[in-house]
């Protein structure tokens, strides 16, 4: 699921802010491809979405660069 999707329900977006640190309207900004997700947040949003968003969606050009493990999941 991508993190657009996620947010899409009520209240996710300030429920992810605040229990990554990161601010909301970062957040959004993320989720609408302005920025991309910084590489040292990708495994807490994986977290705290409990797997729905992955890093693999959090950074689709480069995930296997980064996370090399991934690639045998």
């Amino acid at each position: 699921m991508n993190l657009k999707d996620y947010l899409g329900t009520r209240g996710r977006q300030a429920a992810l802010a605040s229990a990554t640190g990161l601010a909301a309207a970062y957040i959004w900004q993320i989720s609408n491809g302005i920025r991309p997700a910084p590489i040292e947040h990708c495994a807490a949003i994986e977290r705290v979405t409990d797997g729905a968003v992955t890093r693999r969606d959090l950074r689709p050009d480069d995930w296997m660069l980064i996370w090399p493990e991934l690639a045998n999941q």
